[in-house]
């Protein structure tokens, strides 16, 4: 079974088809957060500090950190985050910018193997990242697009994430070291837009033997009550062999979602990880009373 493997300096964490999902949290990112771009351009990276402990405590296994605000120096910005959350935790970090330049200013101080996030089929693309990849000896997200665009035909999203893996092959790159992005639309504008990824998910797998994530809130974008078609999209993604997503852990009802799947794959083994995180402690003094003696046997 394919497993990539991620790392920071003194934690690994595997992707893998018969591993837990993997969850990989969203907020470092300033896209859509007005504040939080304008504070790291300033050089102020508490709310940085901030988002990568909350989304720990809430159980990301690892963390996406992006720095793409314009008119700024994306590339000293990134490597200042990723320097800042390594210095916080071990947890693993997925490096997503769409500057080639800042993909490598971030490979450079990053500390483990990193997943970089992104490589498409688009052929200058291809030879920028693919050779970064190689000499850092990362793992990348394969975002199933190229020059023409991106389709909602899923055939032809499988064709482009088969290009990205045989042209990565020419590079000495394995599929176990590519996660493929299948694109998720919003649901709301695209009514076959689950059905699209579902479909192409399980390709994925059995053809090309890649792993696979998503950005998952993209599904419910301009709907109401994002958190419930979030739930229910990871929940069918992973049973359709969705291995890892970018999203908000943050979010109890997504990580219920995500945990409970796990339990009904068979990837968490005797429900452990549920009944650890979800067992109510014991009513208090119960089991702390006096020891109770055996009842005596009646005297003949």
């Amino acid at each position: 079974m394919t497993e990539t493997v991620i790392g920071s300096a003194t934690r690994e964490h595997i992707i893998g088809f018969n591993k837990p999902f993997t969850m990989i949290g969203e907020r470092i990112n300033p896209t859509g957060r007005k504040l939080l771009a304008e504070e790291m351009k300033n050089g102020d990276f508490s709310r940085v500090e901030a988002d990568a402990l909350a989304q720990i405590e809430a159980g990301a296994h690892m963390l996406d950190i992006n720095a793409g605000i314009p008119l700024a120096d994306e590339p000293a910005l990134l490597a200042q985050a990723i320097e800042l959350v390594q210095g916080l935790s071990d947890i693993p970090i997925c490096i997503d910018s769409s500057i080639v330049e800042a993909l490598e200013r971030g490979l450079e101080v990053y500390k483990g193997r990193a997943l970089l996030n992104s490589v498409t089929g688009e052929p200058e693309r291809l030879e920028q990242v693919l050779p970064l990849v190689k000499k850092y000896d990362a793992a990348v997200v394969a975002i199933s697009n190229d020059e023409t665009g991106i389709s909602e035909d899923p055939d032809v999203r499988f064709a482009v994430a088969k290009k990205i893996v045989e042209h990565a092959a020419d590079y000495g790159i394995k599929p176990c070291d590519i996660v493929i992005d299948p694109l998720v639309m919003p649901i709301g504008a695209i009514g076959q837009a689950g059905r699209q990824v579902f479909d192409i998910v399980g390709r994925i797998q059995k053809e090309l033997k890649c792993n696979t994530t998503c950005g998952a809130s993209n599904i419910s974008f301009g709907l109401p009550n994002r958190g419930g078609i979030n739930s229910a999209f990871l929940t069918m993604a992973i049973s359709h062999g969705m291995t890892s997503a970018i999203t908000n852990p943050c979010h109890k009802e997504v990580m219920d979602a995500v945990m409970g799947a796990d339990v009904l794959m068979g990837h968490d083994q005797d429900c452990l990880r549920w009944i650890e995180k979800y067992r109510e402690p014991p009513a208090e003094g119960v089991g702390r009373g006096r020891r109770v003696s055996k009842r005596r046997r009646p005297s003949k």
